[in-house]
């Protein structure tokens, strides 16, 4: 080796020295540097177990730098930068660096993964590590330093070391990052990431659906946008949802009826309800507002025009402080002259009503003009108008984002936050990440932080509203430990620009905690219906080649087996993806068949089995669809067992203990009570809807006067019809009259809704974060009120419950530390949070742009039948209606399908309207649905039905926003053209 390579690759370590010393793993590659004596890697080591990698990688730098080494150590060190896996460091010593661009994008994902560690480090850490080792993102070692990590200090501590990692690898690696997390059904994770909105699974009303879940209902729902952030940072769309590759994803906002919440379009028509509007027929002293001592004690702040957060408990009174505090903060207003608006914000399409007729509109409509919207308004005018002449709006929060993001645009239907005076937060422990809150928050603290400069350029200052937010619980985020519980509330306050958080310990006569209990079932002894499904199970794995690498009837085996479906269908291996497919069904069957009935979990795989079967029938005139050996072994071993399976599930024997228990506590309540209202609250729609079923069919519980039923979502995400608007409305309405006097919910009856006073509340089997438990509980607010926990031993719900109490006494103790924090640590540390959060959605917005001008066409893509793999049509046949709903009206891609009735889709809405399901005519496989679109018939395709070969790559995507691909508007001009010339053709034929 000559000297002037020596000097070279001295002065490119030198020049390199700041970017090397962030990317090299010191411990395996001072294994590979032979050239180093032992004592210098000593002294590098115990820099290392001192001070961490970056000090030890400045010190291994400085060692090689300033030391005379043998001949041949550049090629050494390259050598063992490559063995230990430090092939972006490589490039460096090549002096190969990457293109300026390529690594500005490549610091921008690092500072992400930074700034997101918080939330990160919650992954199942084994699961992604192993995904990010057969993606080549680890070595061998790496692999086995993060399961070490993660086996003896914990999960979190595993996640820390696999982040660490993973940030040193060459740029690319964070969309390798990206799929690893998707692979491993971290969605959430995912969404965050990309910048993109996270849906909770059960909501009263869905404010945000993706954009295939309206191409499969042909609604036209609002996609939730993200912000847009002035400043340094250029200007994007702002109906774009930051990070996602799709700019032009969002459907107009600016039709109320086919805004974000038209999930729940028929819920109040813009009609009163029956027993008419209690705003109009009050007695005016009922109008009065008092406050008792402690609600006031909790208001006075707000009194006095500063951003408070109000924390009280469910049921004492927080949306009564806040009606108060907009009537005074109005005629304050008044009363010096200026002009006051009130903008009350709520998260579920109900609490709009709510509001509007138990709070604002019956305390406050005879002195002010009150006005509530919602995609259930169906207003005539627009929400710019609405605001105008109105006094107080409530409305959702998506519907006020859509606006201020339209401003953005110069649009006329945008509105500007300095046109409000107060905003009302309700349920404002939601004004996180992705959350239309949030958004709209970021928007307040940006415009905040843009007044103090222009202020000190002596420059008047544009009106922001003064913040009140709402909440029975902040909750603690997952927090271990005290400080980070501490963290997540001021991260709150920070969000919400809080002076202080307000809350009171209430007294015995104020309080009505309900008396807690857990009920502990027995574990099943023998679970020979559980054993038939399992070897159910078992066929299917031999026939299909499959090694489960976890036990059938848990949540890690539900991940694999989709895992497994994904991967057959990307490989066009139909025999493994329908038997996955099926395999899923079977797993969720024997997880029910612990919580309700066997009966029950029979009749959910008897009604999937007969459903499939239908898909494999077609129209008369339509030919025949292919049923393939694999699908006729299931269908058949279903049968075979079928009858083995009604004999046990007759055998109440076998039941599980959770009922019994259950049964036992509902008679007990119900019988020793003079008048009995109660919630039960379970995990799944399936098992609301059974165990409603369960109690009405048995008529022990009639004996004791218990009316039954059920409450679920409005969100098509489960295998389970949702209910609709009208329904959901209709059961509460009936609760609160006592026609129904128990309730068997989901979690959406935990949060926000106004269900009449319980004094019986029951978890069975479920437990989920402190916020939910807390919530619940809270439904308890009638005197001598109970809450049970319905647990089987061994299940790990009880020591669950234990750690949400845990945490419930932390998050009291972090509020309470931090309402005596001093006043400028507490500024210096709610600025810091708001600075972040700023940067943050910068960083976001600047990837968002990124890929947004890397959009390909759509020739690039193609899509072939997610089942039998057949090809279906090319990208460039593609067309978008109101840049939401994907159609293909070629006369090639109409010969590959049929089309069936789908009796739940028979909506109308605006100029759309569902005709059916289409399917694909080999294999029966769903595709979409087929769309009226202004007299034209549309097939919509939704993308998760297929398998898209993109550069040459086949993978499965959820939603188009996914796609970096820019497809044409639909021309319709050009294809009515073409219908009439048909029909004319057709009428001279016929002449």
């Amino acid at each position: 080796m000559s000297i002037d390579q020596d000097a070279e690759t001295r002065h490119i370590l030198d020049c390199f020295r700041d970017r090397l010393k962030q990317i090299i793993q010191v411990e395996p590659l001072l294994d590979q540097l032979h050239f180093l004596g032992q004592d210098r890697k000593d002294k590098i080591r115990a820099k290392l177990r001192a001070d961490g990698d970056i000090s030890a990688a400045a010190l291994l730098i400085d060692e090689i730098l300033q030391t005379q080494h043998d001949k041949g150590w550049p090629r050494e060190l390259v050598t063992a930068l490559e063995t230990a896996g430090c092939t972006h460091a490589v490039n460096y010593v090549r002096n190969s660096p990457p293109e300026p661009t390529e690594e500005a994008e490549n610091d921008s994902c690092v500072r992400l993964i930074d700034l997101m560690q918080l939330t990160l480090v919650n992954m199942k850490t084994t699961d992604v590590c192993a995904q990010c080792w057969s993606l080549g993102l680890l070595t061998p070692e790496d692999k086995e330093n993060i399961m070490k990590a993660t086996e003896n200090h914990g999960n979190m501590n595993g996640a820390r070391v696999l982040l660490k990692r993973l940030v040193k690898n060459e740029a690319g690696w964070f969309s390798k990052f990206l799929q690893a997390l998707e692979e491993t059904e971290h969605r959430e994770l995912v969404r965050e990431l990309r910048g993109e909105p996270c849906n909770e699974d059960e909501s009263m009303s869905v404010e945000i659906r993706t954009v295939e879940e309206g191409e499969q209902t042909c609604l036209a729902l609002a996609k939730e946008t993200d912000p847009v952030l002035n400043g340094s940072m250029p200007v994007v769309s702002a109906n774009s949802s930051l990070l996602s590759e799709d700019l032009d994803s969002s459907v107009d906002g600016s039709v109320l009826g086919a805004s974000a919440e038209n999930e729940d379009v028929d819920m109040y028509n813009g009609q009163e309800e029956e027993e008419g509007d209690p705003t109009e027929d009050d007695d005016p002293s009922a109008r009065t507002i008092e406050l008792r001592d402690y609600q006031m004690e909790v208001a006075r702040p707000a009194l006095e025009e500063k951003n408070i957060i109000i924390c009280l408990p469910t049921g004492s009174g927080k949306t009564r402080v806040a009606v108060y505090i907009t009537k005074e903060h109005l005629e304050r207003k008044k009363q010096m002259g200026q002009p006051g608006k009130v903008v009350v914000l709520v998260n579920k399409v109900p609490l709009v009503e709510q509001h509007y007729k138990a709070e604002f509109g019956r305390f406050l409509k005879h002195q002010y003009s009150v006005e509530r919207v919602s995609g259930a308004s169906q207003l005539k005018i627009s929400f710019p108008q609405i605001i105008e002449q109105n006094d107080i709006i409530i409305c959702t929060a998506q519907i006020l984002e859509n606006s201020l993001a339209k401003a953005k645009t110069g649009d006329e239907d945008g509105i500007k936050l300095s046109q409000f005076t107060l905003m009302v937060i309700d349920e404002c422990h939601h004004t996180k990440k992705g959350y239309a809150y949030n958004h709209i928050m970021i928007r307040y603290l940006k415009q905040k932080h843009k007044n103090q400069l222009l202020k000190k350029q002596g420059k008047s200052p544009a009106a922001i509203p003064q913040i009140l937010g709402l909440t029975a619980s902040p909750g603690v985020g997952g927090a271990m430990n005290q400080q980070m519980a501490e963290q997540h509330i001021l991260q709150i306050c920070a969000n919400l620009d809080a002076f202080t958080i307000k809350t009171k310990t209430l007294g015995e006569e104020e309080a009505k905690t309900p008396y807690k209990r857990i009920a502990r079932a027995e574990e099943r002894k023998t679970d020979p219906f559980g054993d038939v499904i399992k070897k159910i199970m078992d066929e299917i794995h031999t026939h299909a080649d499959l090694l489960p690498s976890c036990e059938p009837g848990t949540q890690n085996y539900e991940q694999w087996v989709v895992q497994k479906e994904q991967n057959a269908a990307k490989e066009e291996n139909q025999k493994v993806r329908v038997c996955a497919e099926h395999l899923r069904h079977y797993n969720e069957a024997l997880n029910q068949s612990h919580i309700i009935r066997m009966s029950d979990a029979f009749r959910y795989l008897d009604k999937y089995h007969n459903e499939e079967l239908k898909t494999k029938s077609s129209p008369d005139d339509e030919g025949t669809v292919t049923i393939t050996d694999t699908e006729r072994f299931l269908f058949t071993l279903f049968k075979d067992k079928k009858a083995k399976l009604e004999e046990l599930m007759g055998k109440p024997e076998y039941e599980n203990n959770n009922l019994a228990k259950l049964k036992t506590i509902i008679l007990k309540e119900f019988s020793t009570r003079e008048v009995a209202r109660g919630i039960i609250f379970t995990k799944t729609r399936l098992s609301a809807q059974a165990l409603c079923q369960w109690i009405q069919e048995n008529p022990k519980f009639d004996e004791v006067g218990v009316s039954a039923s059920y409450l679920i979502g409005g969100g098509d995400q489960s295998v389970v019809k949702p209910m609709t608007a009208a329904e959901q409305k209709d059961v509460l309405q009936k609760f609160r009259k006592g026609e129904i006097n128990l309730l068997i919910a989901t979690t959406v009856a935990e949060e926000g809704l106004d269900i009449a006073e319980c004094n019986v509340v029951i978890r069975y089997c479920l437990v989920t974060n402190e916020v939910a438990m807390i919530q619940a509980r809270g439904r308890g607010r009638a005197e001598d009120s109970s809450y049970t926990l319905v647990a089987e031993a061994g299940s790990g719900v009880e020591e669950r419950e234990s750690v949400n109490e845990y945490r419930e006494k932390m998050m009291s103790k972090a509020i309470a530390k931090i309402c005596k924090m001093n006043r400028a640590d507490y500024e210096k540390k709610i600025r810091e949070f708001q600075i972040q959060a700023i940067m943050e959605e910068k960083v976001k917005i600047k990837k968002k742009q990124q890929k947004g001008m890397m959009k390909d066409p759509p020739s690039k893509i193609s899509l072939s039948c997610r089942d039998c793999s057949v090809f279906v049509c090319s990208g460039e046949h593609l067309e978008m209606i109101e840049n939401m709903h994907h159609v293909n009206v070629t006369e090639q891609f109409r010969k590959l399908f049929i089309v069936r009735e789908n009796a739940s889709l028979q909506e109308r809405l605006l100029d759309y309207e569902t005709n059916g399901v289409i399917a694909c005519k080999k294999c029966g496989q769903q595709w979409g649905s087929m769309m009226l679109y202004k007299s034209i018939e549309c097939p919509c395709l939704h993308i998760k039905n297929f398998v898209v070969t993109y550069d040459s790559k086949k993978k499965i995507y959820n939603k188009w926003g996914d796609l970096p691909i820019r497809f044409p508007a639909f021309d319709y001009t050009q294809h009515a053209d073409m219908l009439v010339e048909d029909s004319e053709e057709e009428d001279t034929d016929g002449d």
